[in-house]
C-alpha cells in the first residue's frame, strides 16, 4: 500500500478560485473525487452539509424517501438552514405545508404505509418545519437598507 497523496491546500484554494471540477482536481493531485470532497472539508473550502433529522424524524424507507412529504420536508428543511433552493421547489414547497397548516392538518410516517396526513394534536411538526422556512426567509434588519425602511410613526 502505497504513501497517501498529500494535498497542497493552497494550491488546491488556488484550483478551486479558478473554477476547477472535483474531477478536474481529483487528475490533478492523483485521489478520488472523495479524496477531494474531503481535502476541500479538511480546508474549510466547502459548505457544510444540510442535516434534515429536525424536519424528517423517522427513518424512511427507501420507497418513501422521495415522495412529495418527504422531498418537501428536506426542501423546507434546507431553505431553514439557509440554503437557496429553486423557486419553484421552494413555492411547491411553501403552498403543501400551508395547506396543511391552515387546515390543522399534520403528517405521520410509518414505515409500512408512507406518510399519512392526520389532524393536528397540540404542536404540530408540519407547522415547525413551516415555521422555521418562513423565519429564515425574513429579512433581517441589516438585510434592509436604512432608506427602506417605513418612517417611524411613534412620537
Amino acid at each position: 500500500m502505497g504513501r497517501k497523496p498529500r494535498i497542497d491546500q493552497d494550491e488546491l484554494r488556488s484550483l478551486i478560485a479558478e473554477g476547477w471540477s472535483n474531477a478536474q482536481l481529483a487528475a490533478h493531485f492523483g485521489v478520488t473525487d472523495s479524496g477531494i470532497l474531503q481535502a476541500k472539508r479538511a480546508a474549510g473550502l466547502s459548505k457544510p452539509m444540510t442535516d434534515h433529522s429536525r424536519a424528517l424524524p423517522w427513518k424512511l424507507s427507501r420507497e418513501h424517501s422521495q415522495s412529495g412529504p418527504a422531498t418537501n420536508l428536506r426542501n423546507l428543511s434546507a431553505v431553514a438552514q439557509g440554503r437557496t433552493i429553486p423557486k419553484e421547489k421552494l413555492n411547491t414547497a411553501l403552498r403543501w405545508a400551508s395547506r396543511l397548516v391552515d387546515n390543522d392538518l399534520d403528517v405521520t410516517y410509518d414505515p409500512e404505509r408512507g406518510f399519512q396526513e392526520t389532524p393536528a394534536r397540540g404542536s404540530s411538526h408540519i407547522a415547525m418545519v413551516l415555521s422555521e422556512a418562513e423565519q429564515a426567509m425574513r429579512p433581517t434588519p441589516n438585510d434592509q437598507d436604512v432608506t427602506d425602511r417605513p418612517p417611524d410613526t411613534t412620537t
